[in-house]
């Protein structure tokens, strides 16, 4: 089997091929497609379905949220994928990629050597999903932060299981049954 991430952009394929080989088996391969945002994404999210004729194959979206509904951008993204006939997982990064390292504060701590136990205990990250632009609260917290080599640094070592980021459950837990499944559908 092979698994096919359509990716809105390039610090989320480096997140998810530093993650994916943690939760995924080793006999399952993998393929991570970047794109230039989540218009590029949009555009070429039908053609690139239709297109792939590789057997075996199922495909997961992911998109960050951003100031969009996310019930509504998921079903766009849904409507868009409805037609190729391929099985297709849907899954959306509350706000922003850098909400999923805010769910695990001691790997941002371990991944830059700094002592953040006294932001960990402020209300704004116990719910890193609520957090309205993640990726300009890590900078605030965390000046040397750049999206590129955070996401290569973080990945090997952000907590799977114990992630308080309810969309990076979601989006693990969607991978792990995308494995096991088995049939056409989307979701």
């Amino acid at each position: 089997m092979k698994l096919v991430f359509l990716l809105e952009e390039q610090s989320m394929k480096y997140f998810l091929d530093g993650l994916l080989p943690r939760i995924l088996p080793e006999d399952v391969q993998f393929v991570t497609i970047p794109h230039e945002g989540k218009s590029d994404l949009q555009k070429s999210l039908t053609a690139k379905l239709k297109g792939w004729n590789e057997p075996n194959v199922k495909f997961i979206v992911v998109q960050d949220q951003d100031s969009n509904d996310c019930r509504e951008l998921k079903e766009k993204l849904l409507e868009l994928c409805k037609n190729s006939e391929k099985e297709v997982l849907v899954r959306i990064a509350c706000h922003e990629l850098e909400a999923w390292y805010f769910g695990d504060m001691n790997a941002l701590s371990m991944a830059y050597d700094v002592d953040l136990s006294t932001a960990k205990r402020k209300k704004k990250y116990r719910i890193p999903d609520g957090i309205m632009n993640p990726k300009a609260e890590l900078k605030r917290l965390l000046p040397e932060h750049q999206q590129i080599s955070g996401a290569r640094k973080i990945a090997p070592i952000i907590g799977i299981e114990n992630n308080s980021s309810v969309s990076f459950q979601m989006f693990v837990n969607g991978v792990k049954r995308m494995v096991d499944s088995d049939g056409i559908h989307a979701t």
